[in-house]
Formats: C-alpha cells, structure tokens, sequence
C-alpha cells in the first residue's frame, strides 16, 4: 500500500492505492473521493459529470449546479435553513471546506472545523488488504457551547446502467417529495415494489427521476449491483449512527443525468428542523462526539 501526492489543474490530491484499489481523495472539497477504481477488474465505480472541472467550491455556492459527482458527505444538513438559530448552506458546509490533509504511508487523515456550525470533522482512510474496501474512521465533535442538531449523509454518485439493482434491507420507503419520483407521490409503501414497478431496477435513460427515503432496515448495508449482478459497490456501516437511507437516482430527468447516488443517512426528513422536532437527526451537546467506521466495497459480488 501507498499514498501519494500529486496536483491536477493547480488542485493538490491524494492516492491511496494497492493491488487491488486506487482511490484518489481532494482535500478542498471536504474529502471528496473523487475516484475509486478497482485495478483488477479494471472499473471506474463513481460517476462523474464530464460537463465541469474539478474544482473547490465557495462557501453558499449552488450544489446541483456544481454537481461533479464522487464521493461527497453532507454535514450538517441538505436543503438551505436554518438550524439552531444557524443558517447554513446549500447542501451544508462540508462539500465546500478545505480540509487538514496528514498523510503516512498507509492513510490519509483529513480534519476541519467547520466555520458556521463549529463541528469538527475527522475522517481517517486506509485500505484493506486481502480484498477491495476501503475503511473509513469518523470523529466528529461538537466544539461550540450550545447543542448541535444536525444531517450526517454520505453521498456516493455512481455510474450505472439499465438493469442494475439496488440491493437494501429497508421495508418501508416513501418519496422525498411528489416531484422527484416516478409515484408522483410521498405515501409510505413497501419497498421496493408498488403499483407494479420494482424501484430498486434501474431503467433505461428515459428522462425520469426516483428520490426516496429507505427506513426500518434490517441491516447496516447499503449496495448497487452492476453487470448483471457480477460487481457491486456496498457501504457498510453502523444502522445505529444512519438509520435511514436516501435513495436519488437521475434517468435522465436531472439535468440529463444518468446516475444513482447511495445515501445512508443520519436524518429524516431533508429538513434538518423538522427531523429534529421528530427526534430524528444527530444530536451532540457541547464537547461531545460521535466516532464510527465506515467501510466501503467496490469489487465482484460474491
């Protein structure tokens, strides 16, 4: 295993790379993994959005505009509101962080406190040996004096094609809202069939749309099944910590997007407010952290 360091369009990254990964990390945007290939199968597993640069973005700048795919964290929250008596961001205000970046010769350590909700950001990565994951340590704190609620949401965006699956464990499921899925509805229902589609297939690039909130899983995993079922991309983590998962998936409708983007979540509803009036979003008091893992797949499905 090794890291190293290289800069592309004056913005300096990070490679973590093995025999079987090469995952390459930029700092300036709060961590994002930009790439995550798996040398032996020889796949790019995130999508990316061919249209803009890489780039670090300001602080209050538009997230979907700026929409370059990889691997993003949203912290403390998604929709712009105001939280805590705090208004925070489009997409909340990890994306566009410059982080602390350490670097040995088997990880890479990215910290930060963020400037408007005084959360401090700790993300330690390395990779397995024996098989293609990536770990992910977490630490994040509450600095300020006053309690913090808040969204912790992963975010990977990954390439797909018609007929690849999303594999959960959540029964119940129900719409972000009625604009953004193909039920042109937020009722609840089991997951992942009704009214005769199953949402968890991909279809073709048809010029549709699915966002949907994923609840009452039974396991901490969330995957998407590739190649007829022959790779797969999974997150593995803690259901205690993200007890919800976020499903948003583009077929077109989206900017002419084809992409789905997995997203185990702390919270629901998106409104960080709301969620915290239903005890359903993180909650640290002053000086207090959360610390978890968080492993990531990307290899064959067995």
């Amino acid at each position: 295993m090794k890291v190293q360091e290289l800069e592309r369009n004056g913005l300096k990254l990070f490679i973590l790379e093995n025999d079987w990964l090469r995952v390459e990390v930029f700092p300036a945007a709060g961590g994002k993994i930009t790439s995550l290939v798996n040398k032996k199968l020889n796949k790019e597993f995130l999508w990316h959005n061919n249209d803009l640069p890489l780039q670090k973005c300001e602080t209050g700048a538009d997230y979907d505009s700026n929409f370059w795919g990889g691997i993003d964290e949203l912290l403390p929250n998604d929709i712009p509101e105001l939280v805590d008596l705090l208004s925070y961001p489009d997409h909340g205000e990890l994306w566009t962080t410059a982080l602390n970046c350490e670097v040995s010769e088997n990880k890479i350590i990215l910290h930060g406190i963020m400037s408007i909700s005084g959360l401090l950001y700790e993300k330690e990565i390395s990779l397995v040996d024996d098989e293609p994951s990536v770990i992910c340590r977490y630490r994040i704190k509450n600095t300020t004096a006053e309690k913090r609620h808040f969204l912790w949401k992963q975010h990977a965006a990954l390439q797909i094609s018609e007929g690849d699956y999303l594999k959960s464990s959540a029964i119940k499921a129900k719409g972000v809202d009625s604009s953004s899925n193909r039920l042109q509805s937020t009722a609840e229902f089991e997951w992942p069939v009704q009214e005769g589609i199953d949402f968890a297939q991909v279809p073709p690039k048809q010029g549709a749309m699915d966002f949907f909130y994923l609840y009452d899983t039974q396991v901490g995993e969330m995957s998407l099944l590739s190649e007829n079922g022959a790779h797969r991309f999974t997150y593995s983590y803690d259901k205690n910590v993200f007890p919800f998962e976020w499903y948003f998936a583009s077929y077109g409708q989206f900017r002419g997007h084809y992409v789905a983007i997995l997203e185990p979540a702390t919270a629901m509803p998106v409104s960080v407010a709301e969620a915290a009036k239903l005890a359903q979003c993180t909650v640290l008091a002053p000086a207090e952290e959360l610390k978890t893992t968080i492993n990531l797949y990307a290899g064959l499905n067995i």
